[in-house]
Protein backbone atom coordinates (compact mmCIF):
# COMPACT_ATOMS: atom_id res chain seq x y z
CA UNK A 1 0.00 0.00 0.00
CA UNK A 2 1.24 3.47 -0.70
CA UNK A 3 2.33 6.08 1.45
CA UNK A 4 0.26 8.82 1.29
CA UNK A 5 1.77 12.18 0.28
CA UNK A 6 2.83 15.71 1.72
CA UNK A 7 4.12 19.31 -0.16
CA UNK A 8 5.92 21.04 1.90
CA UNK A 9 6.14 24.90 0.86
CA UNK A 10 9.01 26.95 2.20
CA UNK A 11 12.68 27.58 3.35
CA UNK A 12 12.52 26.08 6.76
CA UNK A 13 14.60 23.20 6.52
CA UNK A 14 15.38 22.27 9.55
CA UNK A 15 11.18 22.06 10.12
CA UNK A 16 11.19 20.32 6.62
CA UNK A 17 14.14 17.12 8.10
CA UNK A 18 12.10 16.82 11.20
CA UNK A 19 8.95 16.44 9.51
CA UNK A 20 10.66 13.57 7.38
CA UNK A 21 11.99 12.24 10.67
CA UNK A 22 8.84 12.49 12.46
CA UNK A 23 6.85 11.22 10.22
CA UNK A 24 8.71 9.20 7.51
CA UNK A 25 6.63 5.84 8.43
CA UNK A 26 3.10 7.28 7.11
CA UNK A 27 4.36 10.05 4.42
CA UNK A 28 5.97 10.51 1.41
CA UNK A 29 7.58 13.77 1.42
CA UNK A 30 8.25 16.39 -1.49
CA UNK A 31 9.70 20.25 -0.58
CA UNK A 32 9.04 23.12 -2.18
CA UNK A 33 10.84 26.67 -1.31
CA UNK A 34 7.67 28.96 -2.82
CA UNK A 35 4.56 29.37 -4.13
CA UNK A 36 5.20 29.54 -7.81
CA UNK A 37 7.67 26.85 -7.76
CA UNK A 38 5.03 24.34 -5.83
CA UNK A 39 2.20 25.51 -8.84
CA UNK A 40 4.55 24.05 -11.26
CA UNK A 41 5.08 20.91 -9.30
CA UNK A 42 1.21 20.36 -8.77
CA UNK A 43 0.82 21.20 -12.78
CA UNK A 44 3.29 18.64 -13.71
CA UNK A 45 3.10 15.70 -10.95
CA UNK A 46 1.81 12.67 -12.14
CA UNK A 47 0.83 12.04 -8.57
CA UNK A 48 -1.18 15.30 -6.68
CA UNK A 49 -0.33 15.48 -2.92
CA UNK A 50 -2.94 14.49 -0.10
CA UNK A 51 -1.54 17.25 2.06
CA UNK A 52 -0.04 20.87 1.18
CA UNK A 53 1.59 22.56 4.14
CA UNK A 54 2.78 25.96 3.58
CA UNK A 55 4.22 28.33 5.84
CA UNK A 56 2.56 31.83 5.77
CA UNK A 57 5.18 34.44 4.71
CA UNK A 58 6.40 32.71 1.27
CA UNK A 59 9.00 34.09 -1.37
CA UNK A 60 7.04 35.85 -3.90
CA UNK A 61 3.10 34.97 -3.08
CA UNK A 62 1.50 34.41 0.68
CA UNK A 63 0.48 31.23 1.92
CA UNK A 64 -3.23 32.75 1.73
CA UNK A 65 -2.29 33.57 -2.38
CA UNK A 66 -1.17 30.27 -2.81
CA UNK A 67 -3.96 28.55 -1.33
CA UNK A 68 -6.71 30.75 -3.81
CA UNK A 69 -4.21 30.07 -6.25
CA UNK A 70 -4.61 25.91 -5.33
CA UNK A 71 -7.96 25.95 -5.07
CA UNK A 72 -9.02 27.56 -8.57
CA UNK A 73 -7.51 24.55 -10.02
CA UNK A 74 -9.88 21.81 -10.19
CA UNK A 75 -7.63 18.48 -9.82
CA UNK A 76 -6.36 20.08 -6.63
CA UNK A 77 -9.45 21.69 -4.67
CA UNK A 78 -9.65 18.09 -2.61
CA UNK A 79 -5.88 18.62 -1.51
CA UNK A 80 -5.63 19.13 2.45
CA UNK A 81 -4.54 22.58 3.02
CA UNK A 82 -2.43 23.43 6.43
CA UNK A 83 -0.88 27.11 7.05
CA UNK A 84 2.32 27.08 9.44
CA UNK A 85 2.75 30.22 11.12
CA UNK A 86 5.05 31.53 13.73
CA UNK A 87 2.43 33.95 15.39
CA UNK A 88 -1.40 33.57 15.49
CA UNK A 89 -4.00 36.70 15.91
CA UNK A 90 -7.49 37.42 15.25
CA UNK A 91 -7.38 38.90 11.60
CA UNK A 92 -5.04 35.58 10.50
CA UNK A 93 -7.85 33.41 12.35
CA UNK A 94 -10.80 35.03 10.64
CA UNK A 95 -8.79 35.24 6.69
CA UNK A 96 -8.38 31.34 7.13
CA UNK A 97 -11.82 30.59 8.03
CA UNK A 98 -13.38 32.91 5.02
CA UNK A 99 -10.80 31.17 2.47
CA UNK A 100 -11.55 27.59 3.89
CA UNK A 101 -8.08 26.81 4.80
CA UNK A 102 -8.50 23.49 6.50
CA UNK A 103 -6.00 24.27 9.73
CA UNK A 104 -3.37 26.39 11.18
CA UNK A 105 -0.11 25.03 12.54
CA UNK A 106 1.69 27.50 14.74
CA UNK A 107 5.33 27.00 16.13
CA UNK A 108 6.76 24.84 17.67
CA UNK A 109 4.70 22.14 16.96
CA UNK A 110 4.26 18.89 18.51
CA UNK A 111 4.91 16.26 15.95
CA UNK A 112 2.68 14.24 17.91
CA UNK A 113 -0.07 15.79 18.17
CA UNK A 114 0.18 17.51 14.65
CA UNK A 115 0.22 14.04 12.95
CA UNK A 116 -2.62 13.06 14.98
CA UNK A 117 -4.57 16.15 13.40
CA UNK A 118 -3.47 15.66 9.91
CA UNK A 119 -4.60 12.06 9.80
CA UNK A 120 -7.78 13.24 12.17
CA UNK A 121 -8.18 15.40 9.02
CA UNK A 122 -7.49 13.21 5.99
CA UNK A 123 -10.10 10.56 7.43
CA UNK A 124 -13.19 13.47 8.35
CA UNK A 125 -12.35 14.46 4.33
CA UNK A 126 -12.64 10.95 3.09
CA UNK A 127 -15.70 10.04 5.27
CA UNK A 128 -17.64 13.47 4.36
CA UNK A 129 -16.61 12.97 0.64
CA UNK A 130 -18.58 9.68 0.94
CA UNK A 131 -21.85 10.71 2.55
CA UNK A 132 -21.78 13.66 -0.14
CA UNK A 133 -21.24 11.36 -3.24
CA UNK A 134 -24.12 8.44 -1.30
CA UNK A 135 -26.32 11.48 -1.50
CA UNK A 136 -25.81 12.55 -5.02
CA UNK A 137 -26.68 9.24 -6.15
CA UNK A 138 -28.73 8.77 -8.94
CA UNK A 139 -32.68 8.21 -7.99
CA UNK A 140 -33.89 4.56 -8.33
CA UNK A 141 -35.40 3.99 -10.91
CA UNK A 142 -38.16 1.09 -10.42
CA UNK A 143 -38.72 -1.52 -12.92
CA UNK A 144 -40.85 -1.81 -15.77
CA UNK A 145 -42.72 -4.99 -14.60
CA UNK A 146 -42.77 -3.56 -10.72
CA UNK A 147 -44.18 -0.01 -11.96
CA UNK A 148 -47.02 -1.51 -13.53
CA UNK A 149 -48.06 -3.75 -10.96
CA UNK A 150 -47.71 -1.41 -8.11
CA UNK A 151 -50.21 1.12 -10.43
CA UNK A 152 -52.56 -1.82 -10.91
CA UNK A 153 -53.13 -3.10 -7.12
CA UNK A 154 -52.98 0.04 -5.19
CA UNK A 155 -55.49 1.56 -8.05
CA UNK A 156 -57.61 -2.00 -7.35
CA UNK A 157 -57.07 -1.51 -3.51
CA UNK A 158 -58.30 2.14 -3.17
CA UNK A 159 -61.03 1.40 -5.10
CA UNK A 160 -62.15 -1.58 -2.57
CA UNK A 161 -61.13 0.18 0.36
CA UNK A 162 -62.92 3.43 -0.20
CA UNK A 163 -65.99 2.50 2.05
CA UNK A 164 -63.25 1.84 4.73
CA UNK A 165 -61.26 5.08 4.41
CA UNK A 166 -65.03 7.07 4.47
CA UNK A 167 -66.12 5.20 7.44
CA UNK A 168 -62.66 5.51 9.10
CA UNK A 169 -62.70 9.69 8.22
CA UNK A 170 -65.90 9.98 9.91
CA UNK A 171 -64.41 8.35 13.06
CA UNK A 172 -61.30 11.00 13.19
CA UNK A 173 -63.15 13.83 12.82
CA UNK A 174 -65.82 13.10 15.82
CA UNK A 175 -63.10 12.03 17.76
CA UNK A 176 -60.49 15.14 17.91
CA UNK A 177 -60.59 18.05 15.85
CA UNK A 178 -57.84 18.45 13.23
CA UNK A 179 -57.62 17.06 9.63
CA UNK A 180 -57.92 13.46 8.68
CA UNK A 181 -55.23 13.18 6.91
CA UNK A 182 -51.64 13.68 7.70
CA UNK A 183 -48.64 14.60 5.33
CA UNK A 184 -44.78 14.91 6.55
CA UNK A 185 -42.13 15.02 4.65
CA UNK A 186 -39.76 11.72 4.37
CA UNK A 187 -36.81 10.47 2.61
CA UNK A 188 -37.08 7.83 0.45
CA UNK A 189 -34.89 6.71 -2.89
CA UNK A 190 -31.70 8.16 -3.16
CA UNK A 191 -32.67 10.91 -0.30
CA UNK A 192 -35.01 12.04 -2.63
CA UNK A 193 -37.64 13.94 0.19
CA UNK A 194 -41.70 14.07 -0.48
CA UNK A 195 -45.05 14.38 0.72
CA UNK A 196 -46.10 11.34 3.01
CA UNK A 197 -49.77 10.54 3.39
CA UNK A 198 -51.43 8.75 6.16
CA UNK A 199 -54.74 9.13 8.01
CA UNK A 200 -54.22 10.54 11.54
CA UNK A 201 -53.95 8.48 14.28
CA UNK A 202 -53.16 11.29 16.78
CA UNK A 203 -53.59 14.40 18.33
CA UNK A 204 -53.02 17.75 16.47
CA UNK A 205 -50.06 18.76 18.79
CA UNK A 206 -48.27 15.31 18.32
CA UNK A 207 -45.26 16.81 16.63
CA UNK A 208 -44.93 19.69 19.03
CA UNK A 209 -44.63 17.05 22.15
CA UNK A 210 -41.96 14.67 20.78
CA UNK A 211 -39.42 16.82 22.26
CA UNK A 212 -40.66 16.03 25.56
CA UNK A 213 -41.46 12.36 25.31
CA UNK A 214 -38.02 11.29 23.63
CA UNK A 215 -36.71 9.34 27.02
CA UNK A 216 -39.26 6.73 25.96
CA UNK A 217 -37.82 5.40 22.49
CA UNK A 218 -37.46 1.58 22.77
CA UNK A 219 -34.53 1.85 20.80
CA UNK A 220 -32.67 4.14 23.04
CA UNK A 221 -33.65 1.95 26.32
CA UNK A 222 -30.79 0.03 27.44
CA UNK A 223 -27.92 2.71 26.85
CA UNK A 224 -26.68 4.77 29.13
CA UNK A 225 -23.89 7.76 28.85
CA UNK A 226 -20.86 6.94 28.38
CA UNK A 227 -18.81 6.89 31.53
CA UNK A 228 -15.23 7.24 29.72
CA UNK A 229 -15.17 11.10 29.50
CA UNK A 230 -16.02 11.75 33.17
CA UNK A 231 -16.80 15.28 32.53
CA UNK A 232 -14.05 17.48 30.96
CA UNK A 233 -11.20 14.98 32.66
CA UNK A 234 -9.25 13.06 29.92
CA UNK A 235 -7.52 9.89 31.88
CA UNK A 236 -5.28 10.07 28.55
CA UNK A 237 -3.99 13.40 28.78
CA UNK A 238 -3.45 12.98 32.52
CA UNK A 239 -1.12 9.72 32.16
CA UNK A 240 0.96 12.18 28.97
CA UNK A 241 0.88 14.78 31.02
CA UNK A 242 0.07 16.88 28.47
CA UNK A 243 -2.77 16.94 25.96
CA UNK A 244 -3.41 14.41 24.15
CA UNK A 245 -4.35 15.99 21.14
CA UNK A 246 -5.89 18.77 19.96
CA UNK A 247 -7.07 21.53 22.35
CA UNK A 248 -10.72 22.98 21.70
CA UNK A 249 -13.40 25.49 24.00
CA UNK A 250 -16.55 23.39 24.91
CA UNK A 251 -18.88 25.32 27.31
CA UNK A 252 -16.19 28.04 28.07
CA UNK A 253 -13.66 25.27 29.04
CA UNK A 254 -10.54 24.06 27.37
CA UNK A 255 -11.14 20.29 26.16
CA UNK A 256 -9.28 18.22 23.85
CA UNK A 257 -10.27 16.62 20.84
CA UNK A 258 -10.00 13.19 22.17
CA UNK A 259 -12.90 13.85 24.70
CA UNK A 260 -14.77 15.77 22.81
CA UNK A 261 -15.50 13.30 19.95
CA UNK A 262 -16.23 10.71 22.85
CA UNK A 263 -18.94 13.11 24.75
CA UNK A 264 -20.24 13.44 21.12
CA UNK A 265 -20.44 9.83 21.08
CA UNK A 266 -21.65 9.45 24.13
CA UNK A 267 -24.65 11.79 23.73
CA UNK A 268 -25.87 10.19 20.17
CA UNK A 269 -29.60 9.14 20.55
CA UNK A 270 -31.14 5.94 18.00
CA UNK A 271 -31.43 7.13 14.30
CA UNK A 272 -35.13 5.47 14.52
CA UNK A 273 -38.05 6.42 17.30
CA UNK A 274 -41.03 4.36 18.37
CA UNK A 275 -42.70 4.83 21.86
CA UNK A 276 -44.70 2.20 23.56
CA UNK A 277 -48.28 3.09 24.52
CA UNK A 278 -47.91 7.05 23.50
CA UNK A 279 -49.94 9.15 24.46
CA UNK A 280 -49.68 11.27 21.41
CA UNK A 281 -52.14 8.53 20.10
CA UNK A 282 -56.03 8.79 19.85
CA UNK A 283 -58.68 5.87 20.73
CA UNK A 284 -59.33 5.85 16.70
CA UNK A 285 -55.77 6.13 15.95
CA UNK A 286 -54.35 2.86 18.33
CA UNK A 287 -57.21 0.73 16.09
CA UNK A 288 -56.62 2.11 12.69
CA UNK A 289 -52.55 1.40 13.62
CA UNK A 290 -53.25 -2.01 14.79
CA UNK A 291 -54.93 -2.79 11.59
CA UNK A 292 -52.62 -0.39 9.68
CA UNK A 293 -55.83 0.91 8.05
CA UNK A 294 -53.44 4.43 8.90
CA UNK A 295 -51.19 3.27 6.19
CA UNK A 296 -53.84 3.23 3.12
CA UNK A 297 -53.68 6.52 1.96
CA UNK A 298 -49.71 5.29 1.26
CA UNK A 299 -50.89 3.98 -1.92
CA UNK A 300 -52.08 7.61 -3.02
CA UNK A 301 -47.63 7.99 -3.00
CA UNK A 302 -47.62 4.53 -4.91
CA UNK A 303 -49.40 6.00 -7.34
CA UNK A 304 -47.68 9.16 -7.90
CA UNK A 305 -44.52 7.36 -8.01
CA UNK A 306 -42.96 8.41 -4.52
CA UNK A 307 -43.18 4.70 -3.27
CA UNK A 308 -43.59 1.08 -4.37
CA UNK A 309 -45.93 -1.58 -2.49
CA UNK A 310 -42.73 -3.37 -1.53
CA UNK A 311 -39.59 -1.57 -0.39
CA UNK A 312 -37.70 -0.19 2.69
CA UNK A 313 -39.77 2.18 4.89
CA UNK A 314 -39.28 6.19 4.05
CA UNK A 315 -38.03 7.63 6.93
CA UNK A 316 -38.73 11.05 8.84
CA UNK A 317 -36.09 13.55 7.91
CA UNK A 318 -34.98 13.39 11.94
CA UNK A 319 -34.35 9.58 11.32
CA UNK A 320 -32.49 10.08 7.70
CA UNK A 321 -29.72 12.61 8.67
CA UNK A 322 -28.77 10.19 11.11
CA UNK A 323 -28.24 7.86 8.98
CA UNK A 324 -25.06 9.14 6.77
CA UNK A 325 -22.58 6.86 7.88
CA UNK A 326 -21.59 4.19 4.80
CA UNK A 327 -22.70 1.80 6.67
CA UNK A 328 -26.38 2.34 6.44
CA UNK A 329 -26.42 4.66 3.46
CA UNK A 330 -27.09 1.23 1.74
CA UNK A 331 -30.33 1.30 2.26
CA UNK A 332 -31.46 4.69 -0.08
CA UNK A 333 -30.44 2.68 -2.86
CA UNK A 334 -33.44 0.74 -2.67
CA UNK A 335 -37.26 1.95 -3.57
CA UNK A 336 -39.11 3.01 -0.96
CA UNK A 337 -42.11 0.92 0.07
CA UNK A 338 -45.54 0.59 1.98
CA UNK A 339 -44.22 -3.18 3.21
CA UNK A 340 -40.86 -4.59 3.43
CA UNK A 341 -38.32 -7.20 4.83
CA UNK A 342 -37.90 -6.10 8.25
CA UNK A 343 -41.99 -5.02 8.46
CA UNK A 344 -42.25 -9.15 7.66
CA UNK A 345 -39.00 -10.44 9.47
CA UNK A 346 -39.44 -8.58 12.81
CA UNK A 347 -43.31 -7.52 13.06
CA UNK A 348 -44.11 -8.37 16.54
CA UNK A 349 -41.15 -8.12 18.04
CA UNK A 350 -40.34 -4.95 20.17
CA UNK A 351 -36.75 -6.35 20.88
CA UNK A 352 -35.42 -5.78 17.38
CA UNK A 353 -32.83 -3.63 17.66
CA UNK A 354 -31.52 -0.61 15.85
CA UNK A 355 -29.09 -2.90 14.65
CA UNK A 356 -31.01 -5.52 13.45
CA UNK A 357 -33.74 -3.41 11.61
CA UNK A 358 -30.44 -1.29 9.54
CA UNK A 359 -29.03 -4.49 8.42
CA UNK A 360 -32.42 -6.18 7.28
CA UNK A 361 -33.01 -2.39 5.19
CA UNK A 362 -29.30 -3.02 3.69
CA UNK A 363 -30.25 -6.50 2.96
CA UNK A 364 -33.30 -5.58 1.06
CA UNK A 365 -31.18 -3.05 -0.90
CA UNK A 366 -28.55 -5.34 -1.84
CA UNK A 367 -30.72 -8.57 -2.77
CA UNK A 368 -34.37 -7.31 -4.36
CA UNK A 369 -36.30 -8.50 -7.39
CA UNK A 370 -40.08 -8.65 -8.27
CA UNK A 371 -40.04 -11.97 -7.37
CA UNK A 372 -38.67 -11.83 -3.80
CA UNK A 373 -41.19 -9.04 -3.77
CA UNK A 374 -44.02 -10.72 -4.44
CA UNK A 375 -43.01 -13.50 -1.86
CA UNK A 376 -43.06 -10.38 0.63
CA UNK A 377 -46.34 -9.05 -0.15
CA UNK A 378 -47.52 -12.82 0.67
CA UNK A 379 -46.36 -12.88 4.00
CA UNK A 380 -47.44 -9.13 4.80
CA UNK A 381 -51.26 -10.25 5.46
CA UNK A 382 -50.71 -12.42 8.43
CA UNK A 383 -48.08 -10.12 9.58
CA UNK A 384 -50.82 -7.96 10.36
CA UNK A 385 -52.85 -10.14 12.43
CA UNK A 386 -49.56 -10.36 14.85
CA UNK A 387 -50.18 -8.66 18.65
CA UNK A 388 -48.00 -5.69 18.43
CA UNK A 389 -47.43 -3.47 14.91
CA UNK A 390 -44.53 -1.86 14.77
Amino acid sequence: MSLRQILYVGEDHALYNDLMEAWGEFFEFHKEENGIGAIDYLSNCKALPNVVISELNLAGISGFQFHDALRNEKRCSDILYILLTNTINQDIKLKALEKGIDDIFIRPISYEDSLFRVNFLLDFQKSFKAKTEAKERKKFRIPLAKRIFDIAVASAILLLISPILIITALLIRLESKGPIYYVSKRVGTGYSVFDFYKLRSMYVDADARLKDLKHLNQYDQGTESSNTTNGYHCEECERLGRACSPLLYLDGKEICERLFSLHKRSSQSSAFLKIKDDPRITKVGQFIRKTSIDELPQLINVLKGDMSIVGNRPLPLYEAEQLTSDAWTERFNAPAGITGLWQVSKRGRAEMSEEERKSLDNQYARDHSFIKDLQLICKTVPALFQKENV
